[in-house]
């Protein structure tokens, strides 16, 4: 069974990823790296690119934050000091990263905040999104290491594939802090998870 990213995030089909049709979500973060290289080669003006990484005019990187390429920060971002990208990473406008976060191989769409202290690796995160400090979306199962991720979520299985996946989080999610999103889940726009909470829909 396929998913369309689109059921999720609201912008996504009149953004730049839309250019890579039928790719399901793990497949678009499994080939982050090569997807975000094609999309730098289509940037227009108003970007400074080095060593792959492309930040916008108008976004604020501070001193001590690192991002490896390939990446792109959208304008009117805001990386604080502390903060690492890596793995093939876009950010849509407007986005915050906090203190201590880590994101690797994932997509930020408009407006989404990480805190402080979190982790969101393999993942499609939707528009408004908000992740409290300490929040993290995991992207590896200890427990099955050698299985493909499977998700069950809303009466549907999706079998993945792959071995490294973290989540579609869809627009407006509120994620309370020191949650914990399992490998393999699909989170219905303005979701609400407590703090402390867990999601795991990747039932084997």
């Amino acid at each position: 069974m396929r998913m369309s990213i689109g059921e999720y995030v609201a912008a996504f089909d009149a953004s730049p990823l839309a250019t890579f049709p039928g790719l399901a979500p793990w497949d678009l973060t499994a080939r982050s790296a090569d997807v975000v290289r094609r999309l730098l080669a289509a940037l227009g003006d108003g970007y400074a690119i080095a060593d792959e990484v492309a930040v916008h005019a108008t976004a604020r990187v501070e001193r001590g934050a690192t991002l490896k390429g390939p990446a792109i920060v959208g304008p009117h971002c805001t990386i604080a000091a502390g903060a690492y990208v890596r793995g093939g990473c876009w950010l849509d406008a407007r986005c915050t990263l906090g203190p201590g976060v880590e994101l690797k191989s994932a997509f930020l769409f408009a407006s989404t905040r990480l805190a402080h202290f979190n982790f969101v690796g393999d993942s499609v995160v939707g528009s408004d999104v908000n992740l409290e400090a300490g929040a993290i979306v995991a992207n590896f199962r200890n427990e099955r290491p050698d299985a493909p991720i499977a998700i069950h979520a809303d009466g549907r299985r999706f079998d993945t594939g792959a071995r490294k996946f973290g989540a579609v989080i869809g627009d407006g999610a509120r994620i309370g802090a020191n949650a914990v999103i399992a490998p393999g889940a699909l989170l219905r726009p303005r979701l609400v998870v407590p703090r402390l909470g867990l999601v795991d829909q990747g039932g084997g």
